[in-house]
């Protein structure tokens, strides 16, 4: 039988559309899961309450031991979490036994052994190298069905988890990842090299995807191994880096191509007592730092130097070259703390309730980003947050007798607290005499206070005087008629 050219080409694409996966890509897709999560996340700006349900959906992907591996973007603050395989129709409840939101992880479970049957446990490989081919799996927006893309492995380095905002490995991928690829797997020769979970758009960006890799994969893995998380270790210090010349000879630096400056060290960090202003950092575990505060973790590649760091579990240790007073000499650090420790301000918080306390219908609460963001910005992404909350977010860190930013979020409306009712965002300094460093110092103030009038006092010495007996009397009626349980938060009682 005789065939044209044109008729060759028409079986050949026919071929290649019918033809069937191979086991290791069939394997990999019915790994691949699709979460589904109804959340209530806190009200900040009215901490006793919460904002309302509403429903989100990302990806996962089935890991040993019948576990499920996601972002824990993908299950914060969550009520309420199903799951699906990819090709099946079947959702299963299943129930979140481990977060990182540091390294923006997390691992579910599913009761019913069905849900495991026939699925094969993606392994965990190592990290890609620069331009190496990887596929992303996954549920973004804007069908039901498993969505596969490809690219290349772009860049390797440190850079912030919009989650979290820890400043961690990633791995950028041209490959896009969109609303519900969160959490998917990264594959590369059939084993996953990271975790899908967040990309830039919009402008002058295409195709700019990120990547969880796998060796913040492994060190949360390891974390768990003993049902408790940990976080990731920080050495709790402030630190310039040492690129002019002739700050390197101010330090006695000159024939010393290496190092970092210590500018602070923070309140009960590891390094407290270990390390002091002014020493340099010259190397870590014997890994030479650069004066940009990098490290060649691979031949030809560099990275922060608290990549050496950011590798090992709390309660390991890490040794230090340092050089003081123009000798060197080295300090083994104890790792103690986790990433987030050291600020006065923390990052968002999630899967946990606000702190506050309500006395005389004054409402109180430790300042975090979570409370700043209900705000909201306007098109340019400027935060329409008063400007005192944004610089002590920004700027300000913790002191030996200041721990927190405590502010007086809002005032509810009584015959008691008349004249003071558009007391806002107000920064507390001292309440009844007493110097307020944590939101216990200021429950401790009011309640063990017996003179006539409780007097609280901002950061600017502006003043608020309430009858102490006053308060007593009409308290419980403030709370019940804002509909207000308690006084205070459940960790506070």
């Amino acid at each position: 039988m005789k065939t044209s050219p044109g008729l060759w080409v028409c079986i050949l694409l026919l071929a290649a559309l019918t033809a069937q996966p191979t086991s290791a890509d069939s394997g990999i897709k019915s790994s691949v899961v699709k979460v589904y999560t109804v959340f209530n996340r806190p009200n900040y700006h009215e901490p006793w309450q919460r904002v309302g349900q509403q429903i989100f959906h990302g990806s996962g992907a089935i890991i040993a031991g019948e576990r499920i591996l996601t972002n824990a973007h993908v299950v914060s603050d969550q009520t309420f979490v199903r799951v699906r395989r990819a090709g099946e129709a079947r959702r299963y409840t299943a129930q979140v036994q481990s977060v990182a939101h540091e390294s923006d992880l997390a691992i579910l479970t599913v009761a019913d052994q069905r849900f495991f049957q026939g699925a094969t446990p993606l392994p965990i490989g190592e990290l890609p190298n620069f331009q190496d081919k990887v596929t992303v799996y996954g549920f973004p927006d804007g069908g039901d069905k498993l969505s596969i893309t490809e690219g290349i492995v772009s860049r390797i380095e440190h850079s912030r988890y919009a989650h979290s905002g820890a400043y961690l490995l990633t791995c950028q991928i041209d490959a896009p990842i969109n609303s519900g690829n969160s959490g998917g797997p990264v594959m590369a020769n059939d084993r996953m090299a990271g975790v899908a979970f967040q990309g830039i758009s919009g402008g002058d960006f295409e195709n700019i995807g990120y990547m969880v890799p796998a060796p913040v994969v492994r060190h949360f893995l390891r974390d768990m191994e003993d049902g408790r998380h940990d976080g990731t270790p920080d050495l709790g210090i402030s630190l310039q880096k040492l690129e002019n010349p002739d700050f390197r000879k101010k330090y006695a630096l000159t024939d010393h191509p290496f190092g970092v400056l210590v500018n602070k060290v923070y309140p009960d960090s590891p390094a407290t007592g270990r390390l002091f202003t002014e020493d340099v950092l010259t190397a870590i575990d014997g890994e030479n730092i650069a004066e940009d505060g990098t490290i060649e973790f691979r031949k030809g590649e560099r990275t922060f130097f608290g990549y050496g760091m950011q590798q090992k579990q709390i309660g390991e240790s890490v040794v230090l070259d340092v050089w003081r007073s123009g000798k060197p000499l080295k300090v083994r650090i104890d790792l103690t703390r986790s990433l987030d420790a050291e600020r006065l301000v923390p990052h968002t918080r999630y899967d946990r309730p606000p702190t506050y306390f309500i006395i005389g219908g004054l409402v109180f609460e430790p300042l975090t980003l979570n409370y700043i963001k209900e705000y909201g910005t306007v098109g340019n992404g400027l935060s329409l947050a008063p400007t005192v909350l944004l610089n002590a977010y920004q700027n300000e860190e913790p002191e030996t007798d200041r721990r927190q930013t405590v502010v007086l979020v809002k005032v509810l409306a009584d015959e008691i607290n008349v004249g003071y009712h558009d007391f806002v965002d107000t920064v507390i300094a001292r309440v009844n005499d007493r110097p307020i460093s944590t939101m216990i110092d200021l429950v401790v103030a009011f309640e063990s206070h017996t003179g006539p009038y409780h007097v609280v006092e901002d950061t600017h010495g502006f003043r608020l005087v309430l009858d102490r007996k006053k308060v007593e009397a009409v308290n419980s009626e403030i709370l019940r008629r804002y509909g207000i349980g308690a006084d205070r938060s459940a960790d506070l009682r």
